[in-house]
């Protein structure tokens, strides 16, 4: 944190944060095999939930163009739809998409987050590049690579420091990651992409308001393409020319810092790598809040030996990390989808009953099944230190939660403990299959049988896939 007592007039040098996002940016060669590896399969699975968020009319109403006809001939095409847009509000349509279902990847650590959101940005900026261009220099390598990137810098930032503590909510990563790789992909110069940053900072960050009650609502599933739409937004004005604010952390009142982090500097576990990509959360069975997958794992096998003693429940044991307990333990009334799918209980409610959890099952017409708040209102919540522990253990990342059910007989079911869930790197072999599952469902639920099986083709060749222009592998998606 910088605290020399400086006038007004001496321009600082760039901040270390900023200058050390921008140096990975445009300096780190990626060589890891495991991280390009999975970078492929978080992109068809982020393709995924695109395509599965475009079956929920709340989603499409926000799509398109920002006003009727603003459409653009060379503009980035928006998978799964008839929309091509200019680069900003492409970002911000693949982003919503993205993210809507709270299906995507997961970053858990200090703060909380879903890096495959910066897609929203980066295809959008990709595939704009290539059509203005007539090129087919940018290929989906290239996109693997600076989603690497984008993981890396938002995950990096996750580690340590703690933005919901705060009240800000964890889309400024998305923002900040997002502008730093953008400006780059544009072809700005280092002090550019300095400058780029630096605004992205200086925005500040949205109030989680959105995520919590009473206020929770439809926002949180579009924020992140808000976010990125901001991001692409920043970097075509640094490429303008427009200059920058070095010390947009560090300066005295009136920097990030001071202002919004209770004058604490940000803290470092590690330098930038490939660590974030490699590390990554897949969700895959269930669209829940990550801190209760392995929640609802447990629900799903209690299911069969209590669905028909449903009415003979006492209590309902539920056992988290202190996260868990701290954004998803809600009490009383859940007003909308948004409410439900952050809300342990439910989560753990629906498959207990029914054996399932969807994004369909988050909707008004199921929520409003008596059995689901009778069910509910029988649970107890609480932290288990040891989930807690593991959770912040960077070499296990777990994301333990265990479920024991208490009869009004005196009977207890046995007590299911599950610490890794199957999207978690120590499952990868197993839930790989999961992902292509997802990723098909999703292709043969939305396009016709030749175009999904078209897809498909390109999917299963890795290479292949990342040796084609995205101008190519993006017209695939396209309506």
């Amino acid at each position: 944190m910088n605290t020399t007592d400086i006038r007004a007039a001496d321009r600082p040098d760039f901040d270390k944060v900023i200058t050390d996002i921008v140096d990975y940016v445009v300096d780190y060669q990626i060589n890891s095999d495991e991280a390009y590896r999975t970078a492929h399969y978080c992109l068809l699975d982020s393709l995924a939930c695109a395509l599965m968020a475009l079956k929920f009319p709340e989603c499409v109403k926000h799509l398109g163009p920002v006003v009727p006809g603003a459409t653009l001939d060379k503009g980035a095409k928006i998978p799964g739809t008839s929309h091509q847009l200019e680069p900003v509000q492409a970002s911000f349509n693949i982003g919503a998409l993205i993210r809507w279902l709270d299906f995507n990847d997961t970053w858990l650590a200090a703060e909380w987050g879903h890096p495959s959101d910066n897609l929203g940005a980066i295809l959008a900026v990709a595939d704009y590049l290539g059509r203005q261009n007539d090129s087919d220099n940018i290929t989906v390598k290239d996109v693997l690579t600076t989603m690497i990137k984008a993981h890396e810098i938002q995950g990096c930032l996750a580690l340590e420091n703690s933005f919901n503590r705060v009240g800000l909510d964890h889309v400024i990563l998305v923002r900040i990651a997002s502008t730093a790789v953008a400006a780059h992909m544009l072809g700005c110069n280092r002090e550019e992409i300095q400058n780029a940053v630096s605004h992205a900072w200086i925005d500040g960050g949205a109030l989680r308001t959105y995520r919590h009650a009473p206020n929770t609502g439809s926002r949180k599933s579009w924020a992140a393409g808000d976010a990125c739409r901001r991001a692409v937004q920043l970097a075509l004005m640094a490429k303008t020319g427009e200059m920058g604010y070095p010390s947009a952390l560090t300066a005295k009142t009136w920097g990030f810092y001071d202002v919004l982090f209770k004058g604490h500097a940000f803290k470092f576990q590690r330098k930038y790598g490939a660590y974030v990509m490699e590390n990554i959360l897949f969700k895959l069975s269930f669209p829940a809040e990550f801190h209760a997958q392995t929640a609802v794992e447990c629900a799903m096998t209690l299911h069969d030996s209590v669905k028909d003693r449903l009415d003979d429940i006492e209590r309902i044991a539920i056992e988290t990390q202190e996260a868990g307990v701290r954004i998803i333990d809600k009490t009383g009334a859940l007003d909308n989808p948004a409410d439900r799918d952050h809300c342990l209980q439910y989560m753990v409610a629906v498959p207990l009953a029914f054996g399932r959890l969807t994004a369909d099952d988050y909707e008004d017409d199921i929520a409003q099944l008596p059995i689901i708040d009778e069910l509910r209102d029988k649970m107890t919540v609480k932290e288990n230190p040891q989930f807690t522990k593991d959770y912040f253990d960077p070499d296990k990342r777990a994301i333990g939660n265990s479920i024991q059910i208490d009869f009004k007989d005196g009977t207890s079911s046995e007590k299911i403990s599950v610490d890794y869930p199957i999207g978690h790197r120590n499952r990868r072999e197993e839930g790989i299959p999961v992902l292509i599952n997802k990723f098909e469902r999703a292709l043969d639920d939305h396009f016709s049988h030749k175009q999904a099986t078209k897809i498909k083709a390109v999917a299963q060749n890795k290479e292949q896939m990342a040796a084609m222009s995205v101008n190519e592998f993006m017209d695939l998606w396209y309506l």
